[in-house]
Parts: structure tokens; sequence; C-alpha cells
């Protein structure tokens, strides 16, 4: 496959496009009132429902590439931990939730890369991608912030945000646990 066309292909157009409301996460943060904070959540449950178009329509359409698979995650991760740094200094979400989230990240990536350099692809488990739902979840009630449909959005988003740190701890040991174990395997060896 030409390896223009492996780059540019839809989904992984999505994924770059995705990557590009970083910026508007910024400016819109810098502006936290009830309006702008709706603004920046829709936004931000957009980019996340991108998320699960370009891995679908990646699957449908056999267009799974490397790039896709390196790119996709770095997203969901460039998204949703930058957000959440941004939201720290507003008062929206502790710094020490932050840390251990993004310690998790990296410890997994960590793994990830030490398995890729034996051969062995580790694809997210369904814990990681609880995960994964319950911080978009979570940030994007904080992002709302203010009183929306009767519900606290904060009060919600940090009791989201609390049941996510939960499921972040508990995949990123059952990586750790599983990959220690031997539990990934090549596929080619299988």
């Amino acid at each position: 496959m030409n390896k223009r066309r492996e780059i540019w292909n839809l989904p992984n157009s999505i994924t770059l496009a995705r990557i590009s409301i970083v910026p508007f996460l910024f400016f819109l943060l810098l502006s936290p009132g009830p309006f702008w904070s709706l603004t920046l959540a829709a936004l931000f449950v957009l980019a996340a429902l991108t998320d699960f178009l370009d891995g679908y329509i990646a699957r449908k359409y056999n267009l799974i590439t490397a790039m896709g698979k390196f790119l996709d995650p770095l997203a969901d991760k460039l998204i949703v931990n930058t957000a959440m740094i941004l939201m720290i200094p507003i008062g929206r979400i502790d710094a020490w939730i932050v840390v251990i989230i993004i310690m998790r990240d990296l410890i997994v990536d960590g793994i990830r890369s030490i398995a890729s350099s034996e051969g062995i692809y580790i694809q997210a488990s369904v814990l990681g991608k609880q995960k994964t739902v319950a911080q978009i979840i979570a940030v994007t009630a904080l992002m709302i912030h203010y009183p929306f449909l009767g519900l606290d959005a904060h009060l919600v988003g940090t009791a989201i945000l609390y049941a996510a740190l939960l499921l972040t701890v508990y995949s990123g040991l059952d990586y750790l646990f599983k990959f220690y174990q031997g539990t990934y395997r090549n596929p080619e060896n299988l």
C-alpha cells in the first residue's frame, strides 16, 4: 500500500482532526463561564464520538494501519489529559488525580513499547476502554461545571472521576500483571 495513502486514509484523518481540538481546550478554558463551558463540553463530546467513528471505519473497511494504531491512543490521551491538566488551575480537578492517571498511562505505554519491541501487540483491554469512557464522561461533566439539566455538573463529574480513577488504577495493574505473567503473546506464535 502506498505510504502516503496509509497515513492519509479516512480514519487517520479523523484522528488528526480530533487532535486539532487541543488548542481550543486552551482558549475555551480561559473563559470558564457557563456558555463557553458548555461549548467546550460539546466539542469534547464530538471529539470522543469521532474516536468511535474512526475505529469503526478502520475495522469495517480494513483501513487499519500502523499509523492509526499509534495515533488513535495518542489522540485519546492527548485530549483527555490536556483537558484534565487545564482544569487544575481553575479548580475543577485535583492535581493528584491527574498525576495518577497520567502515570498509569505512561506505565501502560511503556509496557506496550517493550512488548512491541518483542513483536507483541497489546490491544486495549475492556478495563482500559471502560476507564477511557469513564474519564470522558467525567471530563465532560467537569467542563460543563455549572448546573445543567437540574444537576450539579461539577459534583456529578467529580463522582464519575473517582470511579474513573479506580478503573485507571485497576486497569493499569491488570496490564502489569498480564504482561509479567506472560499472558500477552505474539499472535504469530499461537
